[in-house]
């Protein structure tokens, strides 16, 4: 087995580094010259941002954001060319960012908090407060983060995934259960150790007694894709066609990719506690779809199921003959089905198109006493929303 180790500060100090409030520009020396070191963002007591851009020959900056009426904010520039805007206070949250400079997207460059969503890149800025706390790394036993290379009988070559293990699990003797848990479309393996922060998220809730210590799998559920695409190039087999956050047309080979290749891999490389009790599988907007038409067929492998911002359940009625049709049992015998799940939740964003029919999707299972957990989130279809997401279910999971 091929293990590679990753310090957890590589995925989450690089951009969870809250930005402070000192003077619009520092004094700084290079190469013997003084020169003007430009402070963006800058996070002011009130929950307000200050972003700054050095742009003398530009006609027009805007700042490109996440949170409402971040979209489109004018900057102004004075004589010396420094552009600048303040938003409104906003909530605190891990916002994500961009520059428009003449129409041209680019980046911060004096913010070294930056992200990658599978082909794209933002900076992010950290408004602390009790909402973001659970984002932020604290003084407390850290979890790791190994990158593994997984045998797949598909592709007939290893695939990568990353594997979150708890505070303790080196060096203990524990064993734990699992959550299996999958990115969207565009992502991969990477998505949730960057993103979604999944690591720091889950060493708060273990430090605070609000989880379960558990072992998360993140695997490129892409099945036809050996890793991100940075490191392993392009895929070696056409993708998965995808539509409306379903993800592919035909899932047999992610269930083989999952249940027949990776699951036996973690079961024989790490301490994991055996039973389909012990193992929960959660995906967003593609995962999702393939969390769906996986984990609803395999209750006999899975016994916590956790669908976010689901496309395949947008049309309420579409998506109540989507479960029929994946596993006819779910439906029709629902005193089986709820007594066999421990965990089955629901999430989106209120801003997302996808709400409403998730919604009642979950109200029609709730009434036929298949119990569900539906939560929402302010947003659209984006990672603050399943970070939040994340951070709840994990607390419902295995209890």
């Amino acid at each position: 087995m091929k293990l590679f180790k990753f310090a957890t500060i590589m995925f989450v100090l690089v951009y969870m580094v809250p930005a402070q409030e000192p003077a619009a520009v520092s004094p700084g020396t290079a190469g013997g010259q003084a020169r003007a070191k430009i402070i963006s963002p800058e996070v002011h007591a009130d929950g307000r941002v200050t972003f700054r851009l050095l742009a003398p020959k530009a006609t027009e900056v805007l700042v490109q954001g996440n949170w409402e009426g971040g979209r489109g904010l004018a900057m102004t520039k004075d004589a010396s060319g420094l552009w600048s805007v303040t938003t409104q206070p906003l909530e605190p949250e891990l916002w994500a960012y961009t520059f428009s400079v003449d129409g041209v997207r680019t980046l911060d460059p004096s913010n070294y908090n930056v992200q990658r969503d599978g082909v794209g890149f933002m900076n992010t800025v950290l408004v602390l407060g009790e909402r973001s706390k659970v984002f932020q790394p604290q003084r407390v036993p850290h979890g790791s983060m190994t990158a593994v290379w997984v045998p797949s009988s598909l592709m007939k070559t290893p695939r990568r995934a990353f594997v979150y293990t708890p505070p303790g699990y080196e060096g203990g003797t524990n064993r734990y259960p699992v959550l299996y848990l999958l990115h969207g479309s565009g992502g991969d393996e990477e998505a949730w150790p960057v993103m979604g922060i999944a690591n720091v998220i889950m060493d708060n809730l273990i430090a605070q007694g609000k989880a379960r210590p558990m072992i998360i799998v993140m695997p490129n559920a892409y099945w036809n894709e050996l890793a991100s695409l940075d490191l392993a190039g392009p895929r070696t087999a056409p993708p998965p066609a995808v539509g409306s956050g379903a993800g592919s047309s035909s899932y047999a080979e992610n269930e083989q990719d999952i249940v027949g290749d990776l699951i036996p891999f973690i079961e024989k490389h790490f301490r994991v506690l055996a039973g389909r009790e012990n193992r929960a599988m959660a995906g967003l907007s593609m995962g999702s779809g393939i969390t769906l038409n996986v984990a609803f067929k395999r209750l006999d492998v899975f016994a916590s199921i956790g669908l976010l911002s689901s496309g395949a359940l947008r049309d309420p009625k579409a998506g109540m003959e989507t479960i029929q049709k994946i596993n006819p049992k779910f439906l029709a015998d629902p005193a089986t089905t709820a007594k066999m799940l421990r965990l089955l939740f629901f999430s989106c964003g209120t801003a997302d198109p996808r709400v409403d029919g998730m919604a009642k999707v979950a109200q029609e299972l709730n009434s036929r006493k298949i119990p569900v957990v539906w939560k929402t989130y302010p947003g659209e279809h984006e990672w603050r929303v399943w970070r939040h997401s994340l951070a709840d279910m994990a607390q419902l999971l295995f209890k």
